[in-house]
């Protein structure tokens, strides 16, 4: 999407809404003006279908390990994230483990790793798309915040 110019932004992420969904990952495309919705849901779909049949590059997995250890150190850095990180690692799944050994498993994520789980993640009975439009509202109605 990036080399196509036809989004103003796209990202994806994975861990909200939490536990509750732990394997959902998100994406979503806002497209530049005369783009569509379509056109962001196709070039998501032909971006997630890559990663399943194609290596990712040496540049993309280095950035990934940078941003997962960033943002794991981050995560430590202030009480709501210490909390956070500490409530995690009570749960059965981590038990007691400090968080400092899992920068070391970042390390060990592989080209083959990642197309092993997009293959096995990304399949297509599990996609869900939505857009959403924004309408003008018509002339002369008030405004959102209720000023007239």
């Amino acid at each position: 999407m990036r080399d196509q110019r036809i989004a103003a932004d796209a990202e994806g992420f994975s861990g909200f809404p939490g536990e509750k969904y732990p394997g959902l990952f998100a994406f979503y495309a806002v497209p530049v003006p005369g783009h569509t919705p379509e056109e962001m849901r196709d070039a998501i779909h032909k971006e997630i279908d890559r990663m399943k049949s194609e290596d990712v590059t040496d540049e993309e997995l280095q950035m990934f390990k940078t941003r997962a250890r960033a943002d794991l150190l981050r995560g430590l850095a202030d009480n709501e994230g210490l909390a956070h990180q500490l409530a995690e690692y009570q749960t059965p799944l981590w038990g007691l483990a400090p968080a400092l050994p899992r920068a070391n498993d970042i390390d060990k994520v592989t080209k083959a790793d990642v197309r092993r789980v997009a293959g096995k993640v990304f399949v297509e009975s599990n996609r869900t798309s939505t857009r959403i439009e924004t309408v003008a509202p018509p002339k002369g109605a008030p405004d959102a915040g209720g000023a007239e």
